[in-house]
């Protein structure tokens, strides 16, 4: 006797357009999409304005515009196929980095993102201390002794300083003395104002040498790794108490480098 089975039946698949499971991911890319095109691709969020403060303070060495035109050439970007300046795309630290070396004669630029269409900079210019020379190039120093403007000879008002240890020419934004030096320099030309005695020159001899000449064509060797204090100190006692007014004008150097003394000497 045969054993009755059952007839077997093909089971209908269930259409994907029915899956909770299928729906559910394709809302979430709806959304995920949606998101990705209002942050990157919409018009909401693209740059439309660049603000531009401190510049053009120290006459006009950098005019707004010029910074202007750099930014713009760098808001650009390639987002698979689209171009987009999306606000939130726009590397802040890079661009500073582009600012600072198109212009040398900034010192500081910060940028920040102000939503949802702006973007903010703050520059902060260099401003000259001195006069750096070199082989008969001129430049203005800043405080950092940073170079940042080739100038011509006639412009000439301000401390001229050399550095005899360079010897290739300098490139502007490069720094051609310390900053502890040019701080140690100012600080003698102040004293030395105190004292009635005018700089013409500063030239950085060596490590160990500053060598100071005065309008009066003498000169004052100090040594920037020694107490300074000291050095001004000797200075002082020769200048009010040894030497005479009247023989200043003699004088072919005064040396402060070594010991106590502050030995001189006559033309």
């Amino acid at each position: 006797m045969k054993k009755y089975r059952k007839p077997y039946r093909i089971k209908k698949k269930k259409s994907i357009f029915h899956s909770r499971f299928f729906w559910l991911v394709v809302l979430v890319l709806i959304f995920l999409g949606g998101i990705f095109y209002l942050l990157f691709l919409s018009p909401f969020f693209q740059i439309r304005e660049i603000k531009i403060s401190g510049a053009d303070r120290y006459n006009e060495k950098v005019p707004s515009e010029a910074i202007l035109t750099t930014v713009q050439g760098k808001l650009d970007q390639k987002l698979i196929f689209f171009s987009t300046k999306s606000i939130f795309l726009v590397d802040l630290n890079q661009m500073r980095k582009e600012i600072l070396k198109e212009f040398p004669q900034i010192a500081q630029a910060n940028l920040k993102r102000k939503f949802p269409q702006i973007l903010e900079i703050e520059i902060e210019e260099r401003k000259p201390i001195a006069i750096f020379s070199h082989e008969g190039s001129y430049f203005f120093i800043d405080k950092e002794g940073i170079i940042f403007e080739e100038i011509l000879r006639d412009e000439l008002k301000l401390l001229e300083i050399k550095n005899s240890i360079l010897k290739e020419k300098p490139k502007l934004g490069e720094r051609v003395v310390e900053e502890e030096l040019i701080s140690k320099i100012l600080k003698i030309s102040s004293e030395l104002e105190n004292l009635k005695v005018q700089i013409l020159e500063a030239n950085l001899v060596s490590d160990e040498r500053i060598d100071i000449k005065t309008s009066e064509n003498w000169e004052i060797y100090f040594d920037p790794q020694k107490d300074l204090d000291w050095q001004l100190a000797k200075l002082k006692v020769d200048l009010e108490n040894v030497i005479p007014p009247e023989k200043k004008k003699d004088l072919e150097y005064i040396e402060l480098r070594f010991g106590d003394w502050a030995p001189f000497k006559y033309r």
